[in-house]
């Protein structure tokens, strides 16, 4: 069996985009379960949309995402060079040979010896090709007129280009997007003009939002573009894990899988053939399980550098192992972390009237009274704070809701959060204190 050859091939027109990410992905999930190459080649012919920058932040984003290409612009190869600029005299060579045999010809602009080459269309000729994720697909050659390979300028179209390149990258297998279905009897007739073996196609299905309408870059309720995932604080596997379940199932209903399962478990007969749904909630579920995992001192470097930015003092290490073990549980993203220490440290404390309401109803003023003596005897530790809650309870001669709740409303103005002893050793004895004094001065109505 030959060795299977993928490759993804960005143009570097912009920043990876989520669509493009998961043909990336795809393409090296695929190589790499079947023990094959992965290749990058950059399409750099359409010089007016190229930006400066723009291969970089494409190579970037995915590494970022935990792809490893064998060959590529960086890193070179046997087959290259991969910028389709640096290959200008293979697709002429390759042109001219189609000249020659009769396949092409030469289109002059009207009164100048300036031209451009086009492919002519065979008549009655049918091109089927068999689909990894659509299965048998047939076009008619009726349905192409002669199209242009080379232009006026020298450079190629994309249609005669990807052949040229993928013929000469002993390119196997090409899974894209299916946009491009429609291009694909194009490059048959110039793998059939030339007599050289068609790759194995496949054409995955389009990505929509949550209304089924085909995701648009314009479309604000999606983070569309890697890079902001890796700004906002989202794991690289965690999006590795979301991007590929986008139009790919695996056997198991287990949907957190490392990049190695994935790989592993890779089955292209189960690529989808409906629309993917770029389900935001799976993803912050997903990212979120990904945190979970992490150790706390992992996360605090992660971390680290959003409090800097928010010019947040990290007072020590500890400190800040303390905060980030206390809101682990509670983020979707890592970035989510300043907002919720500005709402855990905020000096704004109101009590709403449905959290009276609740401090009323469990009769909190004798507890939170209790509570209140038994801190101004203690330190502020986690372990210290927590036998003051069960001494307290003692005490009262109460348990459960309406002693955690009672204490946690009254400090932090929440009926939830995360752990009580930990929040309380953090919000800092003064803080604790003062607000404990003003919940029970409002329950005795006071002020």
């Amino acid at each position: 069996m030959k060795k299977v050859r993928v490759r993804y091939a960005p143009s570097p027109t912009g920043i990876l985009h989520i669509g493009n990410a998961r043909t990336a992905l795809f393409n090296y999930v695929y190589a790499k379960h079947f023990g094959g190459d992965f290749i990058i080649r950059i399409e750099d012919t359409d010089t007016l949309r190229n930006i400066e920058g723009g291969e970089e932040s494409q190579l970037h984003s995915l590494s970022w995402l935990g792809i490893k290409w064998d060959e590529g612009p960086d890193i070179g190869g046997s087959h290259g060079p991969y910028r389709q600029l640096e290959r200008l005299d293979l697709y002429i060579h390759y042109a001219n040979i189609l000249l020659e045999k009769g396949f092409a010809y030469k289109e002059y602009r009207e009164n100048t010896d300036q031209y451009a080459i086009r492919f002519k269309v065979p008549k009655n000729v049918t091109y089927t090709f068999s689909d990894i994720v659509r299965g048998e697909l047939t076009f008619q050659s009726k349905e192409v007129e002669d199209w242009i390979i080379i232009k006026e300028n020298g450079i190629p179209t994309y249609n005669f280009a990807v052949v040229i390149d993928d013929h000469l990258m002993n390119i196997t297998h090409i899974l894209r997007g299916e946009e491009h279905i429609t291009n694909t009897p194009k490059q048959m007739m110039v793998y059939q003009a030339f007599n050289w073996k068609i790759p194995t196609f496949g054409h995955m299905t389009i990505i929509v939002n949550e209304q089924k309408k085909k995701l648009s870059k314009r479309d604000q309720n999606v983070i569309q573009f890697i890079e902001e995932y890796e700004k906002r604080g989202y794991l690289p596997e965690a999006i590795f894990n979301f991007v590929t379940l986008l139009g790919w199932s695996p056997k198991t209903n287990e949907e957190i899988l490392s990049p190695k399962e994935i790989i592993d478990s890779f089955d292209p007969n189960r690529l989808s053939k409906s629309p993917a749904m770029f389900d935001r909630e799976k993803l912050a579920y997903i990212n979120s399980r990904y945190i979970k995992m992490l150790k706390v001192e992992e996360l605090a470097e992660l971390a680290k550098s959003y409090f800097v930015n928010a010019n947040i003092e990290i007072e020590s290490d500890q400190w800040l192992y303390s905060i980030v073990s206390l809101l682990q549980d509670r983020l979707t993203n890592i970035a989510e972390i300043v907002d919720l220490y500005h709402a855990f440290f905020h000096d704004d404390f109101r009590l709403t009237d449905e959290v009276i309401e609740v401090l009323r109803e469990f009769n909190s003023l004798p507890i939170l009274k209790i509570f209140q003596q038994h801190l101004s005897n203690n330190d502020f530790e986690a372990e210290t704070l927590e036998q003051a809650i069960k001494q307290t309870g003692i005490d009262a001669a109460v348990k459960g809701k309406p002693l955690f709740m009672s204490i946690r409303i009254a400090t932090t103005s929440e009926m939830h959060g995360p752990s009580l002893p930990a929040s309380l050793a953090l919000l800092g004895k003064e803080r604790v204190l003062e607000r404990i004094t003003q919940t029970i001065q409002l329950l005795r109505g006071e002020k």
